[in-house]
Parts: structure tokens; C-alpha cells; sequence
């Protein structure tokens, strides 16, 4: 090992000593590539079957073929054991020495066996830096002994020889992999996300190719790491990155990356928008299944949904992270995706109101805390800013700061007032609005519209969940007899409400503070369709609502005058 000038070297030279010393027909060593989730075959060495190459270009299989790679190191992270499988094992008769905690069968392996006229293989698991690298792989032909439990024994030392040739022969190596590669998990880093999807891009601008961004992030990581401390918290990020390369497995091409923190995704090129989907939906189902975790919030943007033109990697991501946001806000346990909702679509709504930020083309840039807010270039709480930025939506089709707008149609007054609500909310930089709608002669409100800018944190009590999830339902239904304050805006008043007023409505302050917010301004009007209400919610970062409720009660009047139509 100690003449070996590189990583492909050492394993040569690992390979071929190790056939001779086990008497093995032939020997393989191969790595775990978790960005595209499959086991690469580095190099095969001595009586090889038709199809194998001492220096495979492109020999890799699945890593969810082979679960027991993933699995095999255990919580004390002991130095792994080899194993033995036959040609003549099956799912009733478990390989002699295999982990508890890994699969005791591996039907790929068995089927590989039979198929190349081999009677047993040995496989040694390489553990490189405390974290599954690979295997070491030696088979015999059919006239050979079943490889013994001195061989095991043996086997499981040479790989970890291996191992510490591979850690020599790595240092300069890993000088240049570690500017692509995040330390903890062994994914891509951000650096090497950003190159890849401005190629896809370009890809996807010559040829039209299907170019698809899935973002996570993993839940409850911050209460994993006060409660039970950072080296736990790490364990579970190392795990749901073991998952997302297992995932991406399915979509070939793919790159799973860490952006930092508890963010990750998944870059995928050539699938249909449909099969990604499919994928992300198996990743929430599995991430839940993660000992200690919470799952993950995942929001998904492809150029293969009406998400509109997408020229720079920077309005992908945004489209993703709003896709995101909005699945951490309303807990999603599926993903949200970006152009499938009603027209005009809100998370691509949320992504456009963003403010561009970093470098021109293809970057992320600006602080993590302003891409997640979405914040948009233009904030005022003056009443004749406010005025005079709504009305030039209604009427010129602008949002406040100078980008097009869908503009409604007169007699469409959902959107007339979706526009008075998304404006107003982008200039106060609230957290969220909500459009309601009130049958004539009824006292029933329901949610028509709604949007997110930013996730709240109320009452961790399950009663309080629970409310608030009732009362942020898509199609939430409420009883203004227990609201008289909104059943007096939906006439045409207005009003201001702040958390912990004591002349508070009970029914008003308690959706407050359900919903984890620090105020509200409501305003109401009625045209012949019925009853409407735009509501405003605050946190600590909007803007003084003091003096607002008039300028929105004579917006919302404004919107509503004219045809009526109720909403669909």
C-alpha cells in the first residue's frame, strides 16, 4: 500500500493481494457514491466474467440494492465484520456473520453469484473517517470451499488496511474533493450545487431538458441539538443524508447535496417533474421514520411545471425555497410544489415578490435569513405609499416594487382582492393574509385565499395545534357570531388588533395568539356577491400597523366596487 501514488492506485494494489492471500477467484473494490446514491465498482481484479473490466468506466449498481453498505455501522461505530453469501442462500437462511443490524440477505448478491458461475462471495465493508466508504469484494468459482470464518476474520482486517492506505493516499485528494464536498455527510456542498445546476440550465436552454430542484429541511434539528446535544443532532443529519442519497439513487444523473445547516436537496436532470414528486413524497414518508427526527419540510420546483420561464439557477432555488417555506408553515407531511396550485399560483407568487439577491447569474448570494424571508425591495407603513402602491397594482398591473402583476379582472373581486391583500402584505412585510367570504344573509366565513410569507411559532400545547390548524385550513369555515369584531369588519369597518390588549375579543386574541402572531389589521366590504375580508398578520418584523385600518378599509372598497362575482 505504501507504493500507491493515488486513492485508484492503493485499491489496485488492495485488491489484487488480497485474491491472492483469500485464495479468492477474483476481488473487487467498490464505493459508496452518495451524491448519486450507487455503489461504483473502482476495480476488478483476476478471472473476471463476461461484461467485467479490470478498470470499469461505469459499473454501478443501486445502494438500495445493497441496504446492509448504508446500515452496517452501529451506534458505537465498531469496526464492522465481514460476511459470507452463497449461490445457494435465499431470504429463509441467513449468511453466517452478518450484522444484526444489516440485512441477513441480499438477493442481488445471490443473483450476481448464479449468474456469473460463481458458488460464494466475502464481503468486507471499508470504513473510511468513521463513515461507510465502500466494500471489499472477493468471490470464488464453483469448484472453490465456501470462504471460512478465518477468512471473515481476515477479510475484515485487510479492508481496514485498506482503509488506512486510502487515508494516507487521500490527503491531496481530499484538498480539492472538500471544496465540493460538505465534511459531515459526505454529500456535495452548496459550491459544487450552484456549478451543476448552471450547467443543467444551459442544458436545459439548447435542449429543453427537464431540470428539477428538491430543498429540505430537517425538522425539530435545534431542539435535538439543546436537548440531547450537537453530536446527536449530527448523527441524524449523517442518517437523513444516507436517505436522500438512497433516494436520489432512484433518479439517475441526480446530485444530493448539503446546502448547511439543516438544509439539503436534491438536484435532478432528464426526469419528468412527476417522477420527482414521487421520489420526494418517499423521502417525507422515510425521513418520519428517522429515530429523534421530525421529519423534513420539502418544497420542489421544476422547469417541467407553469412555474413560468426559469433563466437563472437563482430563480429556481427561490422557487424551491418558497415551495419550502410554505411546507415548514402549513407542516406539510408532502411536499409542496411549486406551479400546482390555483392560478395564480402563490408559491410562485411568494418566489417572484422575492428580491433578487447575489451574483447575477446562477447564485444564491445574501444571507440566509433574507432568501427565507422573501423579502421584496420596497417596505413602507405610510398611508400614501400604501395607497398609491395598491392602486397602481389594481389599476396598472405593477406590485409595489415595479414588477408585472397579474392584473384581475374587474368583475373577478377574489382577485381584485388577493392583489390588495399580496401588496399591502409585501409593503408592511407581514407574515401572512387571508381573503374570506361571507354568502348573502349568511354569518358562516370561510377562507377563499391565503398566503405565507413566514413561518410563526405559537403555544406547543396539542390543543393549540390543533386550533390553529383548523383555523389555517385552506377551506377554514368560521361562525362570526363568535367573532363580533370581523363580523362587524365584513359590513365595511375596519380595525387594528394587538396581542395581549385587555379589551380584546376572547375569540379575536385567542386566534392571535394560537397562530403565533403579534397583531392583525382586518378590513371588510360587501358588493352584491356577498361579504369580504382582507386580513393582515404580523409578527415582529412588520411594520408599525398604527393608523392602517382606514387605508385598508378604502382599499378593500375599492376592490370590491364594481361587477361582483362570489368566488369559485
Amino acid at each position: 500500500m505504501a507504493a500507491a501514488q493515488s486513492p485508484l492506485e492503493a485499491v489496485q494494489a488492495a485488491a489484487g493481494r488480497a485474491c491472492r492471500a483469500l485464495g479468492a477467484a477474483m476481488a473487487a473494490v467498490s464505493v459508496w457514491d452518495r451524491e448519486s446514491g450507487r455503489l461504483r465498482v473502482l476495480v476488478n481484479h483476476g478471472v473476471l466474467a463476461p461484461g467485467e473490466e479490470q478498470l470499469p468506466e461505469d459499473e454501478s449498481y443501486p445502494i438500495a440494492d445493497f441496504p446492509e453498505i448504508v446500515s452496517f455501522l452501529d451506534a458505537q461505530r465498531r469496526l464492522p465484520r465481514a460476511w459470507v453469501q452463497t449461490a445457494e442462500d435465499d431470504a429463509a437462511e441467513a449468511s453466517a456473520g452478518v450484522p444484526a443490524q444489516s440485512a441477513t440477505f441480499c438477493r442481488e448478491r445471490v443473483a450476481g453469484l448464479r449468474r456469473r458461475g460463481r458458488a460464494c462471495c466475502l464481503v468486507a465493508p471499508i470504513v473510511l473517517h468513521g463513515r461507510a466508504w465502500g466494500e471489499l469484494y472477493l468471490a470464488r468459482a464453483d469448484d472453490s470451499p465456501v470462504f471460512s470464518a478465518a477468512d471473515t476474520d481476515f477479510a475484515t482486517v485487510v479492508a481496514a488496511q485498506i482503509s488506512a492506505g486510502l487515508a494516507q493516499t487521500e490527503r491531496l485528494e481530499d484538498l480539492r474533493r472538500l471544496a465540493f464536498t460538505d465534511p459531515l455527510t459526505g454529500l456535495a456542498n452548496r459550491r459544487a450545487v450552484d456549478g451543476r445546476l448552471d450547467a443543467a440550465l444551459e442544458a436545459h436552454r439548447r435542449t429543453g431538458a427537464v431540470v428539477s430542484l428538491v430543498v429540505c429541511d430537517v425538522n425539530g434539528l435545534k431542539r435535538i441539538n439543546d436537548v440531547h446535544g450537537h453530536e446527536v443532532g449530527d448523527r441524524l443529519l449523517e442518517r437523513f443524508a444516507g436517505l436522500l442519497s438512497l433516494c436520489g439513487a432512484m433518479l439517475p444523473g441526480s446530485m444530493a447535496a448539503r446546502l448547511g445547516g439543516d438544509e439539503f436537496c436534491l438536484l435532478a436532470e432528464g426526469q419528468s417533474a412527476d417522477e420527482v414528486v414521487h421520489i420526494a413524497e418517499d423521502l417525507c414518508v422515510r425521513a418520519l421514520e428517522l429515530g429523534d427526527g421530525e421529519g423534513v419540510a420539502c418544497g420542489i420546483a421544476s422547469t417541467g411545471d407553469p412555474i413560468g420561464p426559469v433563466t437563472t439557477s437563482d430563480r429556481l432555488f427561490r422557487l424551491a425555497d418558497a415551495a419550502q417555506y410554505r411546507a415548514k408553515a402549513a407542516r406539510a407531511a408532502k411536499p409542496v410544489v411549486a406551479g400546482r396550485g390555483r392560478s395564480p399560483d402563490a408559491v410562485v407568487q411568494l418566489a417572484d415578490s422575492a428580491e433578487p439577491m447575489g451574483r447575477a447569474r446562477g447564485g444564491r448570494g445574501g444571507r440566509r435569513g433574507d432568501r427565507r424571508r422573501f423579502r421584496g425591495a420596497l417596505h413602507s407603513a405610510d398611508p400614501g405609499q400604501l395607497l398609491a402602491a395598491v392602486l397602481s397594482t389594481l389599476d396598472a398591473g405593477h406590485a409595489a416594487d415595479g414588477r408585472p402583476m397579474r392584473v384581475a379582472h374587474p368583475a373577478d373581486t377574489t382577485g381584485r382582492l388577493v392583489a390588495v391583500a399580496e401588496t399591502t402584505s409585501r409593503m408592511l412585510d407581514a407574515v401572512a393574509w387571508w381573503v374570506s367570504y361571507v354568502p348573502p344573509g349568511s354569518r358562516r366565513m370561510r377562507t377563499v385565499r391565503y398566503s405565507v410569507h413566514r413561518m410563526t411559532r405559537g403555544p406547543a400545547t396539542a390543543g393549540a395545534q390543533a386550533q390553529r390548524a383548523m383555523n389555517e385550513a385552506p377551506d377554514a369555515v368560521f361562525d362570526l357570531r363568535s367573532y363580533p369584531l370581523t363580523e362587524r369588519a365584513v359590513r365595511g369597518d375596519a380595525f387594528v388588533l394587538r396581542t395581549g390588549n385587555p379589551g380584546n375579543e376572547p375569540a379575536e386574541e385567542a386566534m392571535l395568539v394560537v397562530g403565533g402572531y403579534r397583531g392583525m389589521v382586518a378590513a371588510g366590504a360587501t358588493n352584491p356577491a356577498g361579504g369580504w375580508l382582507v386580513e393582515i398578520f404580523a409578527d415582529e418584523s412588520t411594520l408599525p400597523l398604527t393608523g392602517l385600518a382606514p387605508v385598508l378599509r378604502a382599499l378593500v372598497a375599492v376592490a370590491a366596487s364594481g361587477p361582483a362575482s362570489p368566488p369559485e
